[in-house]
């Protein structure tokens, strides 16, 4: 289990919950067991990685934390909230950016912010100022008046991300969140998100298939077929090896088909 590292001094009773908890998490779709006691933590301020391969089951997860699937097994927990119990708390904590495209390209930048700042019951003077505060976060404010189809394939996805904190979630969840991106693009997605850990304080859970994503002290959780093969830091993981050795030796699968 991923323990919060940030030195918390105060009593185990009194200490916060973590961003996000996972335990003994199951889904079926009919008779395809897509995940199978699913159980992890993300600390607060964490970049944790679920690194598995196409059809490890992280999608799924992530509509299971984020809802949009019901989850009838096992617990899932953000920010100390139940989202089978709680969900309008526990999903008021979370920003989450899927693989898919996500954004309206007829619209502006501003009209796609707009449009879902409202869905938060953000609105007037308070919505415009954090609009604004996003998009300087993410890098975006002089694009604002762009159609989102007029923004590169890395632009979009910081206009993503910047969509996804516009209600200050605690934790962010991105599926693939580089995919179809060039290299340029990646490295600059992958430091806008690290730099909103070290600077706004959010927690993260990257899903990936890619290694090299993935730094040495960064926490990472090893799903395949379903279910958790391991859990702790890659350092901690790949041992006297490479990360990549380390998930290819537990999961059987061969690296062209990771590469691809």
């Amino acid at each position: 289990m991923i323990e919060d590292r940030r030195g918390d001094s105060r009593p185990a009773e009194m200490a916060p919950p973590p961003a996000l908890a996972v335990e003994g998490v199951n889904h079926r779709f009919g008779r395809f067991q897509a995940l199978s006691d699913v159980s992890f933590r993300v600390p607060r301020g964490a970049f944790a990685a679920l690194l598995g391969v196409n059809g490890a089951g992280k999608t799924t997860l992530f509509s299971l934390v984020t809802r949009l699937y019901d989850s009838t097994s096992g617990r899932i927990e953000v920010a100390g909230f139940d989202a089978r119990r709680q969900p309008g708390e526990a999903l008021a904590r979370v920003g989450v950016v899927f693989q898919s495209k996500a954004l309206d390209g007829d619209l502006t930048l501003l009209q796609n912010l707009t449009y879902h700042v409202a869905l938060h019951g953000i609105g007037g003077r308070k919505a415009r100022a954090r609009i604004a505060e996003v998009l300087a976060l993410v890098g975006l404010e002089d694009r604002g008046a762009l159609k989102a189809n007029a923004l590169s394939g890395g632009q979009q996805r910081r206009a993503e991300i910047a969509r996804a904190l516009l209600h200050r979630p605690e934790l962010l969840l991105l599926d693939e969140a580089t995919a179809g991106l060039d290299v340029r693009a990646r490295a600059e997605v992958q430091a806008l998100v690290r730099r909103l850990i070290a600077e706004e304080g959010v927690s993260t859970l990257w899903a990936t298939h890619v290694f090299d994503e993935v730094g040495p002290d960064d926490e990472v959780v090893i799903l395949h077929q379903g279910a958790v093969l391991a859990v702790g830091t890659a350092a901690e993981i790949a041992g006297a090896g490479t990360l990549a050795e380390r998930f290819l030796a537990m999961t059987g699968e061969d690296a062209e088909a990771i590469a691809g």
